[in-house]
């Protein structure tokens, strides 16, 4: 038997053979980029039976990738291993995980400014705006939601969309390490083969993505950035606010709620892959803020579904004690972020105390955690007798801090071919030693933790790369 040399799977007599005539029909496809495909085939083939090769007519369907995951699929199912669907799977999911780290980040960095990360990012532009000026009496606040957005964007559309988005913000007809070309049969791929299996019967969907797949969310944002420009375009002249949630759009209007539904009509109808159901007044909800207009001032406060039960991590529960001390000083930083109004942020104090109640939270657990939160803050005046002046203080303060989903997007952003990671600025841990020239990245020798010099033992702790 011969070994691959890759991870040491055993193949049979026949298995090299016939893995070199499925590479020769895969180069003849123009699909050498998919060459592991066979070897795949050949490993879970051997399962189901170890002393027959595989039929031709098998590395035939695989060779035409737009059949490739219901070849697997099949005889996966007739494997019935779980190890064996896990692999697939994970093999399956390989093309994605290619190209999304790639696209994802450029999509972020061109569209940054109309897209929305958090509710806290909708708060921030939404003073931004009272700040310039822009916020008048006859503000009105519209949102819209694009109805079943990842499973009605069509193939074709989709794809024009990915190849003209690529065009523009290539480097040398390269997206990171791919060629655009590679990236677009990648796509055809996964769109081609979102099979699934339902009552032992196969099906293929032919609109639109996988629910759940980051690189379908990826394709649906640059599909519905190209939809969108128009209503950016509007939205800027007017020195109105538009940004997007996935599906989710938020704007601002100082227009007739005539006229501004007439645009929104307009719009519904551009593309019948997109429909829009939209909401227009001087009190919205977006995903967790309700925003208001009371008399030409900015109101913001938390939304809670008239369905949602007051429900958070129990206290009995087997967790870490620093994550349940953890959640009362979450819950109150978040409504001081998005509470506007002191009186706001009373009431949903008094309600986050009553959720950790019902949960099992001890009242002295719970006092001690805010008063920790207060006077970490320097803001205990709010806690005895709400204190407008210093709330407003207070909530300038945590709303402009950046969370921690940003400090991530600020990480991904980075261009690494202009900033590579060895020239980035790194956290020091001084507990840590740093070999200054690592010419060997093995590891030499195993230090000892207690040293004596001069009768006086010290506790150094060394780690080697």
């Amino acid at each position: 038997m011969n070994r691959d040399e890759n991870n040491g799977t055993r193949l049979m007599p026949h298995a090299k053979r016939e893995m070199k005539l499925a590479r020769n029909l895969l180069i003849a496809q123009g699909l050498f980029i998919y060459g592991g495909t066979p070897y795949l085939i050949l490993v879970i083939w051997q399962k189901v039976a170890p002393q027959a090769p595989p039929p031709e007519s098998l590395y035939l369907i695989a060779a035409d990738f737009i059949s490739l995951s219901i070849t697997l699929l099949i005889i996966v199912h007739l494997v019935m291993n779980k190890e064996m669907k896990d692999a697939l799977i994970n093999y399956l999911k390989k093309y994605q995980q290619r190209i999304y780290p790639k696209i994802a980040p450029i999509f972020l960095s061109v569209a940054r400014e109309t897209t929305f990360i958090n509710s806290i990012d909708v708060i921030r532009k939404l003073e931004k705006d009272v700040e310039d000026g822009h916020f008048r009496p006859t503000t009105k606040f519209v949102t819209m939601d694009v109805t079943d957005l990842y499973t009605m964007i069509p193939r074709q559309g989709t794809l024009e969309a990915l190849v003209g988005f690529c065009m523009k913000h290539s480097k040398n007809n390269r997206i990171g390490t791919l060629y655009i070309d590679h990236i677009m049969k990648i796509a055809r791929l996964i769109l081609d083969t979102n099979y699934f299996a339902y009552y032992d019967k196969y099906y293929k969907q032919i609109r639109g993505g996988a629910m759940g797949s980051a690189f379908t969310r990826v394709l649906a944002n640059i599909y519905m950035y190209e939809w969108e420009q128009d209503l950016i375009k509007y939205q800027k002249s007017k020195n109105e606010i538009y940004g997007r949630y996935i599906d989710d759009i938020f704007m601002t209007t100082n227009e007739p709620e005539h006229k501004i539904c007439q645009i929104l009509d307009k719009e519904n109808n551009k593309n019948v892959n997109i429909k829009i159901n939209y909401q227009i007044g001087i009190s919205v909800d977006f995903l967790d803020v309700t925003i208001q207009n009371v008399n030409n001032r900015l109101r913001t406060v938390l939304y809670h579904k008239l369905a949602a039960e007051p429900y958070i991590l129990p206290f009995t529960s087997e967790h870490p004690r620093h994550i349940l001390r953890n959640i009362p000083c979450t819950a109150i930083l978040r409504a001081a972020k998005i509470c506007s109004d002191v009186n706001d942020f009373n009431v949903e104090q008094h309600n986050i105390m009553i959720s950790l109640l019902l949960n099992g939270y001890p009242p002295k657990c719970i006092d001690k955690c805010f008063q920790h939160f207060f006077k970490l803050n320097a803001a205990t005046s709010v806690l005895t007798d709400l204190n407008e002046r210093t709330y407003q203080h207070l909530h300038q303060k945590l709303l402009r801090q950046p969370t921690r989903r940003e400090k991530q997007l600020n990480i991904r952003l980075i261009d690494l071919i202009e900033a590579p990671t060895v020239l980035q600025s790194k956290i020091w841990d001084k507990s840590i030693m740093y070999s200054r020239y690592p010419y060997n990245f093995t590891v030499l020798a195993v230090y000892p933790n207690n040293f004596t010099i001069g009768g006086n033992k010290i506790l150094l702790n060394i780690t080697t790369n």
